[in-house]
């Protein structure tokens, strides 16, 4: 199979940062009840969107581009907010966050919301739409994006998430990345470690600490030729 860990193509055009987000966050006001599990994803998206991901609002649509989709849909804001500032849309309609007539809304609609790939926020669905994604993109010959799925560590509860890990690995979808948020909300927790239950599945995983940049972009691009890739972010238990 093609390399799927060439360099991103960056849009020049806008110039982020990511010191920025806690302004842009502070936008969306009102009745949000998972500001927790938004602000638990906030360096892992930054890392993959400004260093990791080729997609920009101009590509969106291009069928080459890689693609995230975010399983943890419940808690949007953090998302909402690198979309902000990597001009997916402009920053005046994260006021309107969560309102009546706004495309925000506390779950992301795929129709509402530019650069979203799915509608999502009931647990459990994306990494099968991950995996699904990634077939149907082997099944019109495009090797070389990328797809990307961002999961909660409590997901991993919902046996829909089993089964796409057990068929990813035996299938070698090497186009596949998983990243789990772990903030020790799971119900059960993973003996082990969560990577362990990837790596017995055939995966390449790895365990790196989720507020750390470097690690992140490090755990992101390395190679795993013939295998999907986990790579689990730990950050703050969740209170």
């Amino acid at each position: 199979m093609t390399n799927t860990t060439a360099a991103p193509v960056r849009d020049l055009r806008h110039s982020p940062d990511f010191h920025d987000l806690g302004r842009l966050i502070s936008l969306m006001t009102g009745a949000e009840k998972h500001a927790p599990a938004a602000h638990s994803t906030t360096d892992a998206l930054w890392v993959l969107y400004d260093r990791v991901l080729r997609v920009t609002p101009a590509t969106a649509d291009d069928p080459g581009r890689d693609r995230f989709l975010l399983s943890k849909g419940h808690g949007p804001m953090a998302y909402y907010a690198v979309l902000a500032a990597h001009g997916f849309f402009g920053e005046e309609v994260l006021r309107h966050f969560g309102t009546y007539g706004s495309p925000l809304g506390h779950h992301p609609d795929r129709l509402l919301v530019p650069g979203a790939e799915i509608g999502s926020g009931s647990l459990g669905h994306g990494l099968p739409l991950a995996v699904g994604t990634v077939l149907g993109l082997r099944a019109q010959g495009l090797t070389e994006p990328r797809v990307w799925v961002l999961v909660g560590d409590a997901e991993l509860d919902e046996g829909s998430n089993h089964e796409a890990i057990a068929h990813a690995g035996p299938a070698s979808l090497e186009q596949l990345h998983t990243l789990v948020i772990d903030n020790a909300s799971a119900t059960h927790g993973w003996p082990g470690g969560i990577a362990s239950r990837f790596e017995a599945a055939g995966w390449s995983a790895v365990t790196v600490d989720g507020r750390d940049h470097e690690a992140l972009y490090a755990a992101f691009t390395s190679p795993h030729p013939g295998r999907p890739r986990a790579v689990v972010a730990r950050v703050e238990p969740k209170h």
